[in-house]
């Protein structure tokens, strides 16, 4: 067991150690995090010993595969990470630097963002902050951003409670679609219940193990119904390719869709009864604690939102914490 000290001055552990241990949480094994920091595994290795014995707790569980934090380590982890970013970029702007935007910035999203909105219009942004690196990691849930070493995420629907600060950036809407050869072999529904005679592409929630279920909105009128089909896909990359394939109906933000409506790849389908909206927030630490990079990227995925074609509702960028009432959706 580690020895706890009991001496009434304090021997706190090294910034270096400190990014030791943000390294290797980030990178998931001490080599990777040697790697990334120019060391050997076995200085990593001293670095946390160090660090655990300063601090009196195990910082990590050690396979030969990778480490993951102890209950401790992620408590302790948690409470300095964000300091640590303001410490990197305090040092950066008293080092009389022009470019505070620099470093790693590690984000969190969802598949759809990432195919669809952020990697296909990340260039300017990289190109505007040019001593910046971005990782872009694809998360079915986004998990605890701090324990992964995540500087912010991008995701739809409703925030769950938690010490994250929540920006909402928009709401799009849910489009029904389908492919013209579909519509041309099967008809084209005219209103809601149409749907249980067609093949629908149903989307699992990962939450649940289900299918997500279907709706229709025109105004304050909501009309639920009762989707079945032969395919049942998790990746909304999946869902769109078979529809454009002519499998069958999918409803899909309109975020995905708007390009493919307009060159006709897709019809949409009951366009009256599709008012139903789901919101895309931004994750983040507290706004006193917020580095320059992240500051930078969120200002960039307003922008980003708020240029999409269709990209729906763009509300405001306040910060909020907490959850709405709705249901959960794709």
């Amino acid at each position: 067991m580690i020895a706890r000290h009991s001496s009434r001055r304090f021997e706190g552990p090294s910034l270096d150690d400190l990014g030791v241990l943000r390294a290797a949480v980030e990178a998931g094994t001490f080599v990777c995090a040697g790697e990334a920091l120019g060391l050997t595994q076995s200085a990593v290795s001293r670095a946390i010993a160090r660090l655990e014995q300063r601090v009196g707790v195990r910082m990590f569980r050690r396979t030969a595969r990778s480490v993951s934090l102890t209950d401790d380590g992620l408590r302790f982890y948690q409470s300095i990470a964000p300091h640590l970013t303001a410490i990197e970029d305090a040092t950066i702007e008293a080092g009389g630097s022009s470019t505070k935007v620099r470093g790693r910035l590690r984000v969190n999203v969802d598949a759809g963002i990432a195919q669809f909105v952020l990697t296909p219009r990340l260039e300017p942004f990289l190109t505007r902050y040019p001593d910046l690196s971005v990782e872009i990691a694809v998360r079915d849930r986004m998990g605890d951003l701090v324990s992964e070493g995540f500087d912010v995420a991008v995701r739809f629907g409703l925030p769950e409670p938690s010490a994250l600060k929540s920006r909402l950036l928009m709401r799009t809407g849910v489009v029904t679609c389908a492919s013209p050869e579909y519509v041309a072999r099967h008809g084209m529904p005219t209103r809601p219940s149409d749907m249980e005679k067609h093949q629908c592409i149903l989307m699992r929630d990962h939450t649940s193990g289900r299918h997500y279920d279907w709706e229709f909105v025109r105004g304050q009128t909501v009309v639920p119904v009762s989707a079945s089909g032969q395919l049942l896909v998790n990746d909304v990359g999946a869902l769109l390719a078979a529809c454009l394939g002519g499998q069958g109906i999918a409803q899909v933000l309109d975020l995905y869709t708007r390009e493919l409506l307009a060159n006709g790849h897709l019809v949409q389908i009951l366009p009256a009864w599709a008012d139903e909206t789901y919101p895309l927030y931004a994750y983040h630490h507290s706004e006193q604690l917020m580095s320059a990079k992240v500051r930078a990227f969120l200002d960039f995925v307003v922008e980003l939102t708020r240029g999409k074609p269709g990209g729906g509702h763009v509300l405001s960028a306040a910060t909020t914490r907490g959850s709405s009432s709705g249901k959960r959706r794709r």
